[in-house]
């Protein structure tokens, strides 16, 4: 049966994120677009046709990785769970994920995306932009959340989703390379558990939000001293 025109397209942004993922795996920031091309069976045209340009192509693809990522987080934390429950959850989850089969391949991955970007300034950019905007979902998870009778606002669950990012990337890379053997659940959830002190991300003088209402997304500024927004007056 011939393809119609949308299930054309979606059939080569498919061969085309495939083919992507591969040379990237293969040869870093050096994979080549007309090797990208030719490994999908089709020519540099649809690349920029598609994705706008080899940058647009490799952050597609990045999307494309990242998404499943965080929406397992999504589910592996209960809804109605309070912050140090939710963060609990969290932290496990990604321990877990350190025991799967191709756990070693997304490591390479993450390191040669990270080679990408610091080859590749421009590109570096847009992976950033990418990583931001996924870990906006984040954000949201633990936004609302009761703490100590009051609540996470979007800025404060910025805060610790970037410092939780920096955790569990280093105590993964650890677990992965064994270098880090005694970092069980436990570990990693009570590591994660002591970024919500009162000392920490949450906790400090009141919270003073923007003239506008917004309280901070990703890839906005994150001022210190930020506090629990009180659930009720």
């Amino acid at each position: 049966m011939r393809k119609t025109r949308a299930e054309a397209k979606e059939h080569n942004r498919r061969a085309l994120l495939d083919a992507t993922f591969e040379a990237v795996s293969r040869d870093g920031y050096r994979a080549r677009l007309d090797e990208i091309a030719e490994r999908a069976g089709l020519t540099t045209g649809a690349v920029y046709s598609l994705f706008g340009s080899k940058s647009g192509l490799m952050t597609a693809m990045l999307t494309e990785r990242l998404n499943p990522h965080y929406e397992e987080i999504a589910r592996a934390v209960p809804d109605g769970a309070d912050l140090l429950e939710a963060v609990d959850a969290f932290a496990r989850y990604y321990r877990r994920d350190c025991d799967a089969p191709d756990a070693r391949a997304a490591m390479a991955l993450q390191i040669t995306l990270l080679d990408m970007a610091v080859h590749d300034p421009e590109l570096g950019a847009r992976f950033a932009a990418t990583v931001r905007e996924q870990e906006g979902r984040l954000v949201a998870v633990f936004t609302g959340r009761p703490h100590r009778g009051s609540v996470v606002t979007p800025r404060q669950a910025h805060r610790l989703t970037t410092a939780l990012r920096g955790l569990f990337i280093g105590l993964s890379q650890g677990v992965v390379l064994g270098l880090a053997p005694h970092a069980d659940e436990r570990y990693f959830a009570d590591a994660a558990r002591a970024l919500v002190s009162d000392a920490t991300l949450v906790g400090g003088e009141d919270e003073v939000e923007d003239g506008d209402g917004d309280e901070g997304t990703a890839g906005g500024e994150d001022p210190d001293g930020d506090a629990l927004a009180p659930t009720s007056p």
